[in-house]
């Protein structure tokens, strides 16, 4: 009995069973770069998207005290930069209602400062306020313009548009640049300030063949619908053709009857009377009718640059648009211009 006890035995000569390691812990680093992220993400949803604390901790899935916090650590951190701009010595109201007695539009909206290099944050909130006063409800039409100041609103929370549809102006299908791809400003808006998207599948100026077959193309036709019900339209101000650095791939800039134009809106080019400017092929391009874009109710232009004054100024009087959404240093430059 004794032996078989101790065959039983292990041997005082085994090594000890070494129980299973525990799974290594994440990294501090990859702590930290995700707690980065997660700050990085409340913060341009709270102050780039303008969504409320309810709407961030929802997405994020946390509780809404935790997006104070969140928000707080965020400036700590520098992740957000809070600048506050010493007022002008003399206040915007009375320019902004001299410019629009001078220019006979409905409102005339002026945010402080320079804002070129923050269009969508500098001009978002006006917009916002602008188009919460067209009361679009489910079934109206908005119709979006392509450009980079179109772009950068589209990709802020301008509101509430669920049940709204959100069409474009213009074709640009093949663009290169997005904020000239006409359905990408739509999708960016829809996706961050809902509304249904119409996409126009053409592009800003397609061969005679193409414009043919597109009448009978469903979608091109329901577009063109929108265009004739819209309620509001949202579009920017292009500077003079030849100034510019970036345009439609389909504009010829380099054919001398665009030395004439003074701006654009909505891919019609215009002179400094307003009378429009032709080149090869503008015929065909695919763009809202001028008549068409003047009967929507609410016409809404963004625009900012010194350089746009006189293109705004000729706009204006043109009546491409009710409402002009700016800063200060355009706007100064507005009631410099002659």
């Amino acid at each position: 009995m004794e032996a078989e006890m101790n065959d039983q035995a292990p041997s005082p000569r085994e090594d000890p069973v070494t129980p299973e390691a525990p799974e290594a812990a994440e990294p501090p680093e990859s702590a930290e770069a995700a707690e980065t992220e997660r700050l990085y993400r409340a913060a341009q949803l709270y102050y780039e998207q303008g969504a409320t604390q309810a709407e961030v901790a929802a997405q994020l899935q946390v509780s809404r005290p935790s997006i104070s916090r969140m928000l707080s650590e965020a400036r700590t951190r520098g992740i957000v930069e809070i600048r506050v701009h010493r007022p002008s010595a003399f206040g915007v109201d009375d320019l902004q209602e001299r410019l629009r007695t001078r220019l006979g539009l409905h409102e005339v909206l002026i945010a402080s400062g320079d804002q070129r290099q923050r269009i969508g944050m500098g001009l978002g909130p006006l917009t916002r306020h602008a188009l919460a006063g067209t009361h679009l409800g489910p079934g109206d039409v908005l119709l979006i313009a392509s450009g980079e100041t179109t772009y950068a609103l589209a990709q802020q929370r301008l509101g509430s548009f669920s049940g709204v549809v959100v069409a474009p102006t213009v074709g640009g299908q093949a663009e290169p640049d997005p904020w000239h791809q006409t359905n990408e400003v739509v999708r960016a808006f829809t996706s961050t300030s809902g509304g249904y998207p119409h996409y126009l599948f053409a592009p800003s100026m397609p061969s005679q063949a193409l414009v043919t077959a597109l009448q009978d193309d469903p979608g091109y036709r329901q577009v063109v619908e929108d265009w004739r019900t819209a309620k509001v339209a949202l579009v920017g101000v292009g500077a003079p053709a030849l100034s510019r650095e970036s345009i439609a791939r389909s504009v010829p800039r380099d054919h001398p009857n665009l030395a004439r134009s003074v701006g654009d809106v909505c891919l019609a080019f215009f002179d400094q009377n307003g009378d429009e400017v032709t080149f090869p092929g503008h015929e065909r391009m695919v763009r809202i009718p001028g008549e068409a874009l003047r009967a929507v109710p609410h016409r809404i232009a963004a625009a900012v640059g010194a350089h746009k004054a006189p293109s705004i100024i000729t706009a204006a009087k043109s009546q491409w648009f009710t409402t002009l959404i700016t800063d200060e240093v355009t706007a100064r430059a507005i009631d410099r211009t002659p």
